[in-house]
């Protein structure tokens, strides 16, 4: 599993690095962010839906892993 289940006292470094980018840009947000926000700082091309969609695959998937949260409008945060 390339995506780890979050246990107490894991670190974001047993993710992938691109995971860790992810994480990274929606920490230094000033709120919760859209996929098209956290594409534009790790460099996705966001004019391309083709090209976003796999990034909020990834969003998902740290989502469903327990790393970040989704809001019900669709936005993510970080997890404290």
């Amino acid at each position: 599993m390339l995506i780890p289940h979050r246990e107490p006292g894991m670190e974001e470094g047993a993710l992938p690095w691109d995971c860790q980018r992810i994480i990274a840009a929606v920490r230094q947000a000033a709120g919760p962010v859209m996929a098209r926000e956290v594409g534009e700082v790790v460099g996705v091309d966001v004019s391309v839906k083709a090209k976003l969609e796999p990034l909020r695959s990834k969003l998902v998937r740290l989502v469903d892993r327990g790393w970040l949260r989704k809001l019900p409008d669709g936005r993510f945060t970080a997890r404290l």
